[in-house]
């Protein structure tokens, strides 16, 4: 029994796994991050845009 407990203690192929876990719930968290940012500064120019063209006259008078 013994044996057992040193064999499991020794064991790394868990602790592997639940490295890899974490290191790929921080790179979704990152990625999703990033995309908040990116879409509320793509607003914010979209709408930017809009006011600068809806005052312009299209025959360029």
């Amino acid at each position: 029994m013994i044996k057992f407990f040193k064999n499991f203690r020794k064991d790394e192929n868990g602790a592997v796994t639940v490295d890899w876990v974490v290191l790929t719930a921080a790179v979704v968290a990152l990625a999703g991050a990033a995309y908040t940012s990116i879409q509320t500064g793509a607003t914010s120019l979209t709408e930017s845009t809009g006011s600068f063209i809806e005052g312009k006259n299209p025959s360029g008078e």
